[in-house]
């Protein structure tokens, strides 16, 4: 296997296990609504997550750890994609928060960095904004 292939090989496991996050954050509640659903077909379209895999991570999200990412930029994108499918219902609950906070910690973030950016997540995810945006703010010290 050359190195480019690991890469690859390496870059879609981590994007599948991004999809499995953003899977359970939608099925918190117990069931993923029509708008989850269908960001979730967009988000595994954007991470080149093929058909079988899709149906495999969406029958047990939870078979797939959460994988750190090695910079901020990386961590704040993934995270941006949590909270879309958080939001997608224009609500969060506190299972939502429980959970996501887990991702944020398991991405990298340490926990005082982690709720700082979930407390400034809630409050930018109130209306729609894009990655540019979010990044541009939560950027900023």
């Amino acid at each position: 296997m050359s190195i480019l292939q690991a890469f690859e090989h390496g870059q879609q496991h981590s994007n599948i296990a991004h999809f499995a996050a953003m899977a359970r954050l939608a099925a918190v509640d117990g069931k993923i609504n029509e708008k989850e659903r269908h960001l979730l077909h967009k988000m595994a379209e954007k991470l080149d997550i093929g058909e079988e895999n899709r149906v495999k991570v969406l029958k047990d999200p939870s078979k797939y750890p959460i994988e750190p990412m090695n910079s901020r930029q990386e961590r704040l994108e993934r995270l941006h994609d949590l909270f879309r499918i958080i939001f997608a219902d224009n609500q969060i609950d506190p299972d939502e928060v429980a959970l996501i906070r887990k991702y944020a910690v398991g991405l990298g973030c340490n926990a005082r960095k982690a709720d700082q950016v979930i407390r400034d997540s809630i409050d930018i995810f109130g209306g729609n904004i894009s990655l540019d945006d979010y990044m541009l703010l939560m950027n900023r010290d």
